[in-house]
């Protein structure tokens, strides 16, 4: 049983550093085509494993972020966090998380305002059904 869970999970990695290598197969074709060169699949292959050597290193920290924080669930906190020596990046993920905030709030009141109407309506229903009632 743990010999299926081993071999699914290495499936699983190989799948994620194919996708990794596709993308960065494309963000190097794009740079290609903007400033007129070119990458060797040997470059790009060297970027992809990088990338995805990086992507690794960044779930680590922030699992161990979070398990710090005696959590379960890493937050927007801890993706600060590990953006903080990266300004730019910090301050585009700071404005995505206010976005992010801003528009939860918004579908949140929009469900009370449809939950308000609708349970005014069914009061409503109910009034005018008991009133049907005691003409009766």
């Amino acid at each position: 049983m743990e010999a299926a869970g081993a071999e699914e999970r290495q499936l699983l990695v190989q799948r994620l550093k194919a996708a990794v290598h596709y993308t960065v197969g494309c963000l190097c074709q794009d740079v290609a085509e903007d400033k007129e060169l070119q990458f060797s699949k040997q470059t790009v292959a060297a970027i992809s494993e990088i990338t995805f050597r990086q992507c690794e290193n960044f779930a680590k920290d922030l699992e161990m972020f979070a398990r710090h924080a005696k959590r379960s669930t890493v937050t927007l906190e801890d993706v600060k966090l590990l953006a903080r020596r990266s300004s730019s990046l910090l301050k585009y993920i700071t404005q995505k998380g206010e976005e992010i905030v801003s528009s939860n709030m918004e579908q949140k009141e929009r469900k009370k305002k449809k939950s308000s109407t609708a349970k005014a309506a069914e009061q409503e229903a109910a009034m005018a059904e008991s009133e049907d009632s005691n003409m009766a």
